[in-house]
């Protein structure tokens, strides 16, 4: 796989699987709102999508070592796999009663992740237990704090 590919793919999966569980998480926890977490995964799929590819951009540009078509390739992967990968977290939302589909999305996220990591873990030759353990473990946080904070918000505001 080209390095343009591997690095928009490696960033955008992750950052997709992290920012959208995340937010759903933390959104469904504050307000228990189908319309709130379907809206919300669908404006983060966009925005998200659009400023971590400039975000790729920029950083290859500052390397000062890649080609402007490696550059533009980040870019467009990192995009398309933000963009493709959050929205597939709606799909759950529409189908199921809300509290299930936020832990079908959840399963759906860290599997994503597990595979990913386990692929990374093999291409570097590093063990997988060890990079599939850490990748997990911080989502977990991630979801953790954001599950806590979307009651806070709604214990503080409703």
């Amino acid at each position: 796989m080209k390095h343009s590919m591997r690095k928009g793919l490696s960033f955008g999966l992750t950052s997709a699987i992290i920012t959208t569980l995340g937010l759903m998480v933390g959104v469904y926890s504050g307000t228990h709102s189908r319309l709130a977490v379907i809206g919300s995964i669908l404006v983060i799929a966009i925005a998200d999508a659009f400023s971590d590819s400039l975000g790729i951009h920029i950083s290859e540009e500052s390397e000062n070592i890649h080609t402007p078509k490696e550059i533009w390739e980040s870019t467009l992967y990192t995009f398309l796999s933000k963009f493709i990968f959050g929205i597939t977290f709606v799909i759950p939302v529409i189908i199921f009663e809300l509290h299930l589909a936020i832990i079908i999305a959840g399963i759906w996220g860290l599997l994503l992740l597990g595979v990913f990591s386990f692929y990374i873990a093999k291409n570097e030759g590093a063990a997988p237990w060890k990079v599939i353990s850490e990748h997990i473990f911080v989502a977990l946080i991630v979801i953790l704090i954001t599950h806590y904070t979307g009651i806070l918000i709604r214990n503080t505001f409703l």
